[in-house]
């Protein structure tokens, strides 16, 4: 059958490695319809904010597989960046960045059977990019963890392990100091964990696993993690197999899957015909497994495998006195279509089976005991905290504690002064926990704080399932 790929030829480098990797596939005969558009710098500097016009978006939801150069942003044109755009907007949740030694390319860890795929959540946690500057001086993000992404996410980690013949998966967050947050994706890992008894389940907090990756790599499988950690070690994993010229990737939904190289542009040896075009071969190489064209994936692998491991063929990236081109390099691996090698065992790859992940039901015991509301204020946490204190006695509610960047400072805990900002969180919780909290209750009070303090912002205090819903602060009781 004939497939149709969007592609986009990216910025800088990329119409170079986007030209490699779609004349190697063509010449395995595989019959692709290449719908080329645009996106990325040239369709901000036209005056579209999202870098992505209509014309590839309705492309995208056509063909549902893009093939991308890298895209950036101009300083001076647009707010988000069209890589972002393109994967919130097809909600391609999951991002997978295998990291394989290559033969052939020598570095310190040459030699140490280097083959693991980290699995990034790609949608949420701080980089669904919500953020606010609540005073001059003090700026917030919003850090969101859901049930339903963490389950996704999860449950695809698992699912890649059993379609490309894996047997360990680790999860990684930092539910030791963020207990909520990547508290609830490392209890979604437990959970979801026991439906796969045939894969080893492990949890690693993630500042132990980017020490273990560096210390033995070898010993991990599939490592799944939030969107900023998953982001970070990624990064570091190309690290250890010879850097991002190397380092493929995929963004994965239900509907659309986005492949990619994850190096930038590089407008400094753009159209030099000198770059490495490497790491976007081994993306279309995901990209064809993607499409079930194994035996296509694995001839255009192989042949890379042969140019680099056994020709010794490196573009100046990898050794600085090659005089190899782009365009020699891509007629090498065309030429070596068919060959292969022994020293990368081929994996028994099959069809992925995307998961399919129902809304959690919300059908929980909850109880609303109190609020905290956050005030801007250049007043003393003593001067603050009896002024509050003091407009809460005719209302329902009582002041527990003030913290300022997450510390308790009233009421003071053993005479010790934190250092403070003008960012305080005010804790109110009912004088009578038998009675029950309404809108109006919590209105009032913040209507007449407003009348001396100015505040930005306000969250509620639940209680699920009789366990709080929220943290204390440092030092809160």
């Amino acid at each position: 059958m004939t497939h149709s790929v969007t592609l986009i030829e990216g910025d800088g480098i990329g119409p170079e490695v986007v030209e490699a990797a779609r004349r190697i596939i063509d010449a395995t005969g595989l019959p692709i319809h290449w719908d080329v558009c645009e996106a990325g710098a040239k369709v901000f500097k036209q005056g579209l904010a999202t870098g992505v016009p209509p014309e590839t978006i309705e492309s995208i939801k056509q063909t549902k597989v893009v093939l991308k150069g890298p895209l950036e942003t101009p300083v001076g044109y647009g707010e988000k960046s069209a890589n972002v755009t393109l994967r919130a907007l097809f909600e391609t949740y999951a991002n997978t960045r295998p990291v394989r030694q290559i033969p052939g390319i020598q570095t310190p860890f040459s030699g140490r059977s280097i083959d693991f795929v980290i699995v990034r959540e790609n949608i949420e946690d701080l980089y669904a990019g919500i953020e606010y500057l609540q005073t001059p001086s003090v700026a917030e993000a919003l850090k969101l963890i859901t049930r339903k992404g963490s389950e996704k996410i999860i449950r695809f980690a698992f699912e890649l392990a059993r379609a490309e013949g894996r047997h360990k998966v680790h999860c990684a967050t930092k539910a030791n100091i963020l207990k909520l947050t990547e508290g609830l994706f490392k209890k979604t890992f437990e959970d979801i964990s026991k439906e796969y008894p045939d894969i080893e389940a492990h949890h690693i907090i993630i500042d132990n696993c980017a020490h273990q990756l560096v210390v033995r790599p070898e010993d991990f499988d599939v490592i799944v993690t939030t969107n900023l950690h998953g982001d970070i070690i990624s990064d570091l994993g190309s690290g250890l197999v010879g850097g991002l010229g190397v380092a493929p990737a995929a963004n994965i939904g239900d509907e659309v899957a986005i492949f990619e190289a994850v190096h930038g542009s590089a407008p400094d040896i753009a159209g030099k015909n000198m770059v490495n075009p490497t790491a976007l071969l081994f993306s279309s190489v995901l990209m064809l497994r993607h499409l079930k064209e194994f035996e296509t994936a694995e001839r255009i692998e192989q042949s890379l495998l042969y140019t680099l491991g056994v020709q010794k063929a490196f573009l100046k990236d990898l050794d600085k006195n090659s005089t190899l081109t782009t365009t020699a390099f891509t007629d090498l691996v065309i030429q070596n279509l068919g060959k292969k090698t022994d020293f990368w065992p081929i994996r028994p790859y099959k069809p992925l089976r995307l998961p399919l992940v129902q809304n959690p039901s919300e059908d929980v015991p909850r109880k609303e005991v109190g609020f905290d509301l956050y005030i801007e204020s250049s007043l003393s946490s003593e001067k603050l905290g009896k002024s509050l204190g003091t407009i809460a006695l005719p209302s329902p509610f009582e002041l527990k504690m003030i913290s300022n960047r997450g510390v308790q400072v009233y009421p003071a805990i053993g005479g010790i002064r934190p250092d403070t900002v003008d960012h305080w969180r005010a804790r109110f919780f009912l004088k009578d926990k038998n009675t029950t909290i309404t809108d109006k209750d919590i209105f009032d009070l913040t209507a007449q704080i407003a009348l001396h303090h100015q505040w930005m912002h306000l969250e509620k205090l639940n209680e699920f399932n009789h366990a709080p819903a929220f943290t204390k602060a440092q030092g809160e009781e």
